[in-house]
């Protein structure tokens, strides 16, 4: 049965594209724009400074999954390291704050259909999206991987394509009407953005600032541990899978900033349209805009499904763990139920955005990036506690290096990134939208559990006073007889308790 099973689940690659599916989106197609204005060609300073803290995120990450591939990843870890309260809280917040940001995903992939078809209803459609991917996620992880590694290509394959363009532009194989800028070889106008005084425009600060839009770029790895219990041989799959998964992000990412600065100046980068619609129309492809429409729309469809996959498993282990109504939990390895709730889940929120003002949902739909990094907070954190209480590596062969102080690099580093939120135009909001949602579900957890123990206290009391009784006829008698009593009186007691514990369980 072992040996079954090793063949069958998730390949490395699978993984990889998974999460690849889940980070690509519409953050770095179009939000890498608010990151290049904070800090100018540095920006790719910030790139490597982000891929140095998820590769510590992802080595803390892969550490607690090799030892224990649990279906809650990251929320399990928090609960064996903080307590019931932390892992409720965690996973909740994650769920909603992604549930959320779904929606939103799903209201923008319709608003770019009805570019081709207008007649299309956005609230329609974006039901539409939703109900097919939930349907799709059903099909069982195994073809969602092969589904979702088509999709990512596509991703891939856009930036790939893009770098390749900006470098035969650059060395003057490809030529294109660059209008304004005709006249200046395009690799001359890059290479003096590059080395020039402008490198630092926006200093440390610009840097600092550009922190934030980075780290969403690089946000959905998480799903690699959602993932776990799905990987064929995940003691040998999941490592290799974060390895490829950042190589190809690395190697992507930094290849198509540095491309992007040969043919577009900074100055010229708008945060309305793509940085990279807008490097290729300057150079004349007015298919650019099309193109990238295509792309968008498969990346938000790719991070959807990977995305509602995770929730799926996020909701089960909550159910199994006593953290959701039992109704709620699936039987055996399936996630049937948490897909189903959750796809609900996202439908019930995309109403909220036709029903409550704009600015409310927009408000709302802010915390979903502040849950992200909460959740890769809450990873360092409890791989901390974890390997503190273990005095060793979880797994000796897979364990982060630089422990601890690679540790609290990235955590102090994730706080300060979360603290700078309100210093990005409409990123404020998400910080006090996610911090609520942390404080609401933290106090609804204090509640719940002070009422469950003082059920628990009224449900002992009368034992309790039959017990002290017992106590007091022993020291008053001091005699055989009464301590015959007492024993008897204590023997019932346990018998009471035993049955107790039978109903229990």
């Amino acid at each position: 049965m072992t040996g079954k099973r090793k063949d069958q689940g998730l390949t490395a690659w699978q993984l990889a594209m998974m999460a690849l599916g889940t980070v690509v989106g519409g953050s770095f197609f179009l939000g890498s724009a608010v990151a290049i204005q904070a800090a100018g060609p540095s920006v790719l300073i910030a790139y490597v400074v982000g891929a140095v803290l998820v590769y510590w995120i992802l080595s803390a990450l892969s550490e607690m999954t090799v030892a224990n591939p649990a279906a809650g990843s990251f929320r399990t870890y928090a609960e064996k390291a903080f307590g019931r309260g932390a892992g409720f809280t965690v996973g909740w917040v994650y769920w909603t704050g992604l549930v959320l940001a779904m929606s939103s995903e799903a209201i923008a992939a319709s608003t770019l259909l009805r570019e081709w078809y207008p007649g299309l209803s956005t609230p329609l459609v974006g039901a539409g999206i939703i109900v097919g991917v939930t349907l799709l996620n059903l099909l069982g992880a195994e073809y969602l991987g092969k589904l979702e590694s088509g999709l990512a290509a596509i991703k891939l394959a856009a930036i790939a394509g893009f770098i390749l363009l900006a470098l035969l532009l650059a060395i003057g194989l490809l030529t294109g009407r660059t209008g304004a800028a005709a006249g200046a070889s395009p690799l001359t106008e890059g290479l003096r953005q590059l080395t020039g005084g402008s490198w630092f425009a926006g200093g440390i600060r610009g840097i600092a600032g550009s922190m934030l839009m980075v780290m969403f770029t690089y946000a959905g790895f998480e799903v690699l541990g959602l993932a776990a219990s799905e990987a064929r041989d995940p003691k040998r799959t999941i490592p290799r899978a974060i390895n490829r998964t950042i190589g190809l992000l690395i190697v992507l990412y930094l290849g198509a900033m540095a491309s992007l600065f040969l043919l577009l100046p900074s100055s010229r980068v708008s945060t309305s349209v793509s940085p990279f619609v807008s490097a290729l129309s300057l150079h004349g492809f007015g298919w650019a805009g099309f193109v990238m429409n295509l792309v968008l729309v498969s990346a938000i469809l790719s991070t959807m499904l990977a995305s509602l996959f995770g929730l799926g498993r996020m909701l089960r282990s909550l159910a199994e763990e006593g953290h959701a109504p039992r109704w709620m939990r699936d039987s055996g390895r399936s996630t049937r139920r948490g897909i189903l709730l959750s796809g609900a889940a996202m439908l019930a929120a995309l109403g909220l955005g036709l029903l409550l003002p704009q600015n409310v949902y927009l408000f709302l739909v802010g915390s979903g990036g502040f849950t992200l990094l909460f959740a890769y907070l809450m990873i360092m954190l409890s791989h901390w506690r974890l390997r503190r209480r273990n005095r060793k590596p979880l797994v000796e062969a897979y364990g982060l290096h630089g422990f601890p102080v690679t540790s609290w690099i990235a955590i102090v580093s994730l706080a300060v990134i979360m603290l700078s939120m309100p210093l990005i135009p409409g990123q404020g909001s998400g910080l006090v939208a996610g911090a609520s949602l942390v404080l609401l579900y933290g106090a609804g957890y204090a509640l719940v559990a002070r009422r469950q123990r003082s059920a628990r206290l009224k449900q002992e009391a009368p034992h309790r006073e039959t017990r002290d009784h017992a106590w007091s006829r022993s020291s008053q008698l001091g005699s055989p007889a009464g301590r015959s009593a007492f024993s008897s009186e204590m023997a019932e007691e346990l018998d009471f308790r035993s049955e107790e514990r039978k109903d229990c369980e």
